[in-house]
């Protein structure tokens, strides 16, 4: 196909990191984003040039678009982290001269052209070649949940122990982790905000499903805590909740930071708890997963696109949103509950 010269784009209008946190919610555009023409980039030798099908958005996409994430914004670079689309040129070497004309999941890194644009710049080697039985929704967000998906829940497996507890329950990560935990009789124990999602996730196979707002909150995680034993905690939130459940766990217990939804302080209420039962506190970045163990990253991608493929796991999708229209409609699309939001160029 022609490559045009030009695209359309949402563009990053901050630099770098701020100095202001604002929270996970993407309460507007305009501070963050501006849509906006820009010149089609030319792959590297070792990247490929991909014409988007579908962007996905993930909370890591709004912590970087506000300057809160692991990486610098590089002003008037396109946004996005993830997507699905079609191969359409290469740089010289040869495994990315492969993927021309192929569909793939593809990741863009730090390569500075993101997925919210019509074309997008991706390494080779963060390009995942689709089976055919992969739906666009489900190639979108093939990388960032279901690999963290699998690696997590790994980390659980490894333990040994058949409790573990999980914050934003109804996050679609954690329904993953859900659909993971049931099949090999794990027990999730996971918090909401809202009592219609308990049915929901315990139909999926959660064990225990606590609303943080319930009156009752702290006297029913401690009961749980000490009926279940978790060791693990798998924690996309922090703050005051994270906390909480972290000091209602029994020894050895290891807290596993992978998100802050939560920008309030988070305090370790019993720091001796440390020293003397042997508890733990880490951090999960998929990145660098997938560069320390990547004998695992080909199995866990082939089990991703199985178990998308016969079903066992769907992207719930709340909107697709056309990108002429995602300034205006974005931030009330992302407040919805329970299922993902896709820009479609």
């Amino acid at each position: 196909m022609t490559v045009p010269s030009e695209m359309k784009a949402l563009l990053l209008v901050g630099d770098g990191y701020t100095r202001t946190p604002s929270g996970s919610v993407l309460e507007a555009m305009e501070p963050y984003l501006e849509p906006g023409s820009i010149a089609v980039p030319t792959p590297g030798p070792t990247q490929v040039l991909i014409k988007v099908s579908l962007a996905s958005i993930n909370p890591s996409d709004i912590a970087f678009i506000k300057g809160q994430y692991g990486q610098p914004r590089a002003k008037g670079q396109p946004a996005g982290f993830e997507g699905v689309g079609t191969v359409v040129a290469s740089g010289d070497e040869p495994y990315p001269k492969s993927l021309i004309g192929k569909r793939v999941a593809f990741a863009t890194g730090v390569s500075n052209w993101g997925s919210w644009a019509d074309y997008a710049v991706a390494e080779a080697a963060a390009c995942i070649p689709l089976l055919d039985t992969v739906r666009d929704e489900d190639g979108a967000a093939m990388i960032v949940n279901p690999l963290t998906a699998l690696a997590m829940f790994d980390i659980v497996k490894q333990e040994g122990e058949k409790a573990f507890v999980m914050t934003a329950g109804a996050s679609q990560l954690c329904k993953l982790i859900i659909g993971l935990a049931r099949e090999e009789g794990f027990g999730p124990i996971v918090t909401v905000r809202r009592d219609d999602q308990i049915a929901l996730l315990k139909a999926l196979g959660a064990a225990h499903v606590l609303n943080e707002k319930a009156p009752d909150f702290k006297t029913a995680l401690r009961e749980v805590m000490k009926t279940e034993q978790p060791r693990i905690f798998l924690d996309a939130v922090t703050g005051p909740l994270a906390s909480a459940i972290f000091d209602a766990m029994p020894k050895r217990s290891r807290w596993i930071i992978y998100g802050r939804l939560d920008p309030e302080a988070t305090v370790i209420r019993e720091p001796g708890q440390l020293i003397f039962q042997h508890k733990h506190i880490e951090g999960f970045w998929l990145s660098e997963w997938m560069r320390q163990f990547r004998d695992r990253r080909g199995p866990a991608i082939l089990e991703a696109q199985k178990r998308f493929s016969d079903g066992r796991w769907s992207t719930d999708v709340t909107a697709v949103v056309p990108l002429a229209e995602a300034m205006a409609r974005l931030p009330a699309e992302l407040a919805k509950p329970n299922g993902k939001v896709f820009i479609r160029p």
